[in-house]
């Protein structure tokens, strides 16, 4: 679905990442981690197209949806909370009326058995599969479920969105992007604002309605129960996890630990060099090894 390569962010003279490559698949749930500052927001950006990288390069195929949450965002204060979220299914309408012009035509032709009718037909064949679909019969029932799922009250639903927090707002936001069913859903802290209810039922969405995810929490179980692949932003590199966020905690240990044993035993032997150096330095006899030592 997306694929990134030889990545390269830069601020400043300091990269935060360079020579990041990965691939975003059909169902992938990613754990993206890190320090605060790695670059774990700016890469979500970068995949949807909101910041351009230094270097390297995302491609994403023109058919490919992409949702994404940021951190912060803006609601516009003249609707209610129906009626923002409605804004999801913008394409499902525009999509029946291409229906219902199509049926249209259909009914005024009479040239059943010419290959324009023919090909008429199979334009609104095609249009009315994809429209339902979409679930489109039914998106104000699929509205509903999202937005009670996400803690609103039915009473909330004609509220004005400004008479709400931002804690509150944000989940309006979510509740349209989900509805959406995007490709790709990029989510940089969803549950910074939700509560343990609305957490368990964004697990079950996840798990059971979206396609592949990229998201960003520091609540480790949220992301454990939701992840199966985990990308670690650690001293400007990316590495890549193809394990839950549990398994990677306990794979990261290790590849510590491995890296500290490498370091000692190049410590080891850097001294063991200049050692060598120092004792054999004006002995003409050993003095290709010193040079050698050196160099």
């Amino acid at each position: 679905m997306i694929s990134v390569v030889g990545l390269r962010v830069e601020f400043g003279v300091k990269p935060l990442f360079s020579d990041a490559s990965f691939v975003v698949n059909d169902r992938d749930r990613i754990a993206l981690v890190g320090k605060n500052g790695a670059g774990k927001s700016t890469l979500l950006k970068i995949l949807c197209g909101q910041q351009r990288p230094t270097s390297g390069t995302v491609s994403i195929p023109n058919e490919t949806t992409v949702g994404y949450l940021p951190q912060v965002m803006v609601l516009q204060d003249d609707t209610t909370v129906r009626e923002e979220v409605q804004k999801a299914f913008a394409n499902i309408r525009a999509m029946a009326e291409r229906v219902e012009q199509l049926n249209r035509q259909l009914a005024e032709r009479t040239d059943y058995e010419s290959d324009s009718y023919l090909s008429l037909v199979e334009q609104f064949t095609q249009e009315h599969e994809r429209y339902m679909m979409m679930g489109a019969e039914n998106y104000e029932a699929e509205i509903e479920r999202t937005l009670v799922g996400l803690g609103f009250q039915r009473t909330d639903f004609d509220r004005p969105t400004s008479e709400f927090s931002g804690g509150w707002r944000m989940r309006i936001e979510l509740a349209k992007i989900l509805l959406q069913r995007p490709d790709v859903l990029l989510l940089d802290e969803p549950t910074n604002h939700l509560d343990i209810e609305s957490i368990q039922w964004l697990e079950q969405f996840l798990a059971q309605s979206a396609k592949a995810v990229v998201l960003v929490s520091h609540d480790r179980a949220f992301i454990n129960n939701v992840s199966n692949r985990t990308l670690e932003i650690s001293c400007g590199k990316i590495v890549d996890y193809k394990v839950k966020y549990d398994e990677y905690v306990v794979l990261r240990r290790e590849r510590r630990e491995q890296q500290l044993r490498a370091y000692e035993n190049q410590q080891k032997e850097i001294a063991d060099m200049r050692a060598f150096i120092e004792r054999f330095r004006y002995q003409a006899t050993k003095a290709v090894q010193v040079q050698q030592k050196v160099k």
